[in-house]
């Protein structure tokens, strides 16, 4: 069928990252360098909730019951959020280069990505390290986890994904089609394909069982964050697009909508 995109428009600066919510196939939240974050319904357009936290927010995601929501600034802290009050209810800072963060199906493992090359596991809620793997020979930027449970997928700055056994915490595939650093990684809601991104000019979709590339969807700049829907073939995605006086668009897009 025919695709089309929507445009969400608020935040006053770049949307670094966003999330759908697990539980509401219809709300998405986003994290900005405006320092806020925002939930918003993808029906309507129109964003029902904001927080503002302490930091230029670049990393954002949801726990899988839906009831809370990370989200980390450039300072390496990690906040974590009541959905319901969207208040804080934890912060913590790290005294490492903190990128990407995941939690695990079940809600009681917490992933962080680091610029050394790691993956931190973390025991949720109490935060306290279990496990470090040491991924990748450069940074891992980016982390996806399965819906199904079974595998972690991780992206980083050597501009290879790497595919993870979650149970074994052992690497079974790797995906080779980005040239640049791996911004931003996102499994499909069936966990049979994984949709890739980075400073090439398209997002790759590849089958996760064979490793080869299915579609592309090509863009006009380096993308920030790409996310699966919950619940159906949607894909969210957010870049460094401008607008014609050469600022931040502050937009974010939709693929795979069919036109009526």
């Amino acid at each position: 069928g025919k695709a089309k995109d929507i445009e969400l428009k608020g935040h006053t600066d770049s949307v670094d990252q966003l999330c759908w919510d697990p539980k509401h196939a219809d709300l998405i939240a986003t994290a900005s360098g405006d320092k806020t974050v925002r939930l918003w319904d993808a029906r309507s357009g129109k964003c029902s909730q904001q927080a503002e936290l302490s930091g230029e927010n670049i990393n954002i995601t949801y726990k899988p019951d839906g009831t809370h929501i990370a989200v980390g600034n450039r300072d390496d802290e990690l906040t974590i959020l009541d959905v319901r009050k969207f208040k804080p209810i934890h912060r913590r800072k790290f005294s490492y280069e903190v990128n990407e963060i995941a939690w695990n199906m079940t809600g009681d493992m917490f992933f962080l990505t680091t610029g050394n090359g790691t993956v931190e596991v973390l025991a949720y809620p109490l935060l306290r390290p279990v496990d470090t793997l040491m991924a990748h020979t450069a940074g891992c930027y980016c982390i996806a986890i399965d819906p199904t449970g079974r595998y972690f997928a991780v992206g980083s700055a050597d501009s290879l994904v790497s595919l993870w056994d979650i149970s074994e915490m052992l690497c079974v595939q790797t995906f080779t089609k980005l040239e640049w650093p791996v911004r931003t990684i996102s499994f499909n809601y069936t966990g049979d394909y994984i949709a890739s991104a980075s400073e090439d000019l398209f997002i790759d979709i590849s089958n996760v069982h064979t490793g080869r590339t299915v579609h592309q969807i090509p863009c006009r700049a380096a993308m920030n964050s790409v996310e699966w829907n919950p619940k159906y073939n949607l894909l969210a995605y957010a870049g460094d697009d401008k607008n014609k006086y050469s600022a931040d668009e502050g937009v974010f897009r939709i693929f795979g909508f069919e036109s009526s």
